[in-house]
């Protein structure tokens, strides 16, 4: 039961320390561009349309949730490690 508990111990602090947080690049968001104000009438111009994102957009947006989700689960995985720290120690002091 020792060893057991140890050995899950172990990889959880394991799990923990190999995890590594990264920022995602920020995605600037697209600007339209506007008419510059003017004292005379200035003559009505139709809406630009946005071009659909890229595939590139696309990935660039998925990775960024990946990491986030990476990220995500480093930090549960150090919460679990520090659980299993603090059991391994109670279960060492209790056996003392």
């Amino acid at each position: 039961m020792k060893k057991s508990l140890l050995i899950v111990s172990l990889m959880a602090v394991a799990l923990a320390a190999c995890s590594k947080k990264e920022e995602a690049p920020a995605v600037a968001p697209a600007t339209e561009a506007t008419a510059p104000a003017t004292t005379e009438a200035a003559p009505v111009v139709a809406p630009v349309e946005v071009a659909p994102a890229t595939p590139a957009d696309q990935a660039a947006t998925a990775a960024a949730g990946a990491a986030d989700a990476a990220s995500t689960a480093a930090d549960a995985a150090a919460v679990a490690s520090n659980a299993a720290s603090d059991a391994a120690s109670a279960a060492a002091a209790a056996a003392k």
